[in-house]
Order: structure tokens, then sequence, then C-alpha cells
């Protein structure tokens, strides 16, 4: 599941990406439309979708769970503006409050770095700039790429873009929206409206080549 523990405190934003058992009314509905074992494969497909948004956020989400030394330290050097936290929360046995990782990724020593995995990173960034580096360094936890956006209009579908809910979603190494189901592949996800507008998901995935792959998902 997506660290969260760790979203919710930094992000309310980011929860409702999640399954927090509430009815999928104000989400926007994921459909699964390419699977592949090839990050950069994934990445390209989901740039081809994302020409097709009308409009763009200004901002990429990316989120990653970090459950190696190699890992981490790779994303780190990705990200180097990125905030680093645990990936479950951890208490201060003195204040008990919640304990915050401060260690240096890329400076510390493998023995200090190890007990405190598994870490998360979520940041937002300008679209163009730090993606490509973020995709070379997944490792083997869940990840994901968030492009929000508005689909066009569609009389042939009657499907009409929402800002609210369009968009397109790589999630790596896992098979559902909500990071549940781990896998040994990625999933490209296309966001559409609450009312799941399968005709448009379905068009979406004939631009790739592909089918529907599943059943609509809560999305964000």
């Amino acid at each position: 599941m997506r660290s969260l523990s760790y979203v919710s405190r930094l992000d309310p934003r980011v929860t409702a990406n999640m399954d927090l058992g509430r009815s999928p009314m104000g989400n926007s509905r994921a459909y699964p439309v390419f699977r592949t074992t090839d990050a950069v494969e994934a990445w390209t497909r989901a740039l081809r979708l994302n020409t097709l948004l009308t409009e763009h956020d200004d901002e990429v989400t990316l989120m990653a769970d970090l459950l190696t030394v190699k890992d981490a330290r790779r994303m780190a050097a990705a990200l180097p503006d990125a905030e680093f936290d645990y990936a479950s929360p951890r208490m201060d046995p003195v204040t008990h409050d919640y304990a915050k990782f401060s260690l240096a990724i890329n400076a510390a020593e493998d023995s200090a770095l190890e007990p405190e995995l598994p870490l998360s990173v979520l940041h937002y960034v300008r679209p163009g700039t730090v993606e490509d580096r973020f995709v070379r360094a997944v490792g083997k936890g869940t990840a994901s790429i968030g492009l929000h956006g508005s689909w066009p209009d569609d009389a042939e579908t009657d499907s009409y873009g929402v800002a609210k809910y369009d968009g397109v979603e790589i999630v790596f190494n896992c098979d559902d929206v909500n990071w549940l189901q781990p896998a040994d592949h990625h999933t490209l996800f296309v966001h559409v409206d609450k009312w799941s507008d399968l005709p448009r998901a379905e068009k979406l995935a004939a631009h790739l080549g592909s089918t529907v792959l599943g059943d609509a998902q809560n999305g964000w």
C-alpha cells in the first residue's frame, strides 16, 4: 500500500489516491491500459497519452518507497531537493512524537542507513524537469508518477473533460493504483471522471494499441 502514514501527514491531496474506505463518488476512476516490465517503456507510453490532455497541471507528482540502500542512494541522487521520510511512522522514544528521518542519504554509511529503511519520498516538480531521472532511479519498491490535466471533450463518446479527475498515472512494480498488489511489472492507468467513463478509457487504450485491462479502480 502507498505509505499512508507518511503521505497523509505531509499532504492531504495525496490521500485521496488511497483506499480509505470512502465512497468513490468523490474520486476519479482509474483504468489500467498498459503493462510492461520496462519502466522506460511505461513512461514513454504515459507521455504519449499526456499529449492528448488539452490542459496540463503545473505540477507532476512523484512518489516512491525505497527498500534498499542502493535504491535510496539512487533516488536521492535523482531528486536532490526532495524530502525523504520513513515509509511507516516511527515514534521518538523520548518525546513520543513522530520521528523524522534526518540522515543525508548519499553521505551516510551503509551501516547507518540500513536500519532506517524502508524510506518514502513524495515530491512535486514542474513538468519536464526530473521525471526521466526518477524513472531510471525506480528500484524494487512501489513508485508512481501522476500527470494531472483535462481530457478534451469528445462528441463521439459523449465525454467531457473534467480537470478534477482526468490524468495519466504510472504505478511501478505494482498492479493497482492503490499500491495494494505488488508485481514484477509496471501498470499505466488513465484517470477519468467519477462516472466511470469507460468509452473514453477504451479510446485512450486504443491510442496505445492496447485495451482496457481491468475494472475501474478508485483513483485520486
